[in-house]
């Protein structure tokens, strides 16, 4: 299990257009990094709309925001294109990299267990390194939590 402290694993993925990202590429900007179950779902919109309504404010911080979610790269496209969001969102179907980052197995929704995407973020900073996770979080301010998070920081 990842905690904070630990150099984030690095990995590819492609995102809404195909092309790769490379976490490791991205060495010098804080990363927002967050894992989400499905795009145009009640919570991932509000989740990833929270985020877009503070993106101004965590780009001042020289932060980047990536959504990984298991969702192909057309149903990325639809949702960034209908919720104007200003961030990639890279695709992650055989669940792998969410695996790595513990965002991916046994939870309970509504009494019921399941195994699925678990909600989660993880702030990476300039070194590589994870400075906060979140594992419980409220969609609906979750933008504010993370700029947030990032003053406090000092990121």
């Amino acid at each position: 299990m990842l905690e904070t402290g630990m150099t984030a694993p690095d990995f590819t993925l492609p995102d809404e257009d195909g092309k790769e990202t490379t976490l490791s590429s991205l060495r010098g900007q804080t990363v927002v990094l967050y894992f989400y179950p499905k795009d145009n779902t009640p919570g991932c919109t509000k989740e990833a709309c929270s985020l877009r309504d503070n993106i101004e404010e965590l780009g001042k911080l020289s932060a980047v925001v990536i959504g990984i979610s298991p969702d192909k790269a057309q149903s990325h496209k639809s949702f960034i294109e209908k919720f104007s969001l200003p961030f990639h969102l890279l695709s992650d179907p055989e669940h792998s990299v969410m695996e790595l980052y513990g965002a991916y197995g046994e939870k309970v929704l509504y009494g019921k267990k399941s195994i699925g995407v678990i909600r989660s973020t993880f702030i990476i900073d300039k070194d590589g390194v994870i400075r906060k996770i979140y594992r419980k979080i409220n969609t609906a301010t979750h933008g504010e939590d993370v700029r947030k998070a990032l003053e406090e920081l000092g990121l």
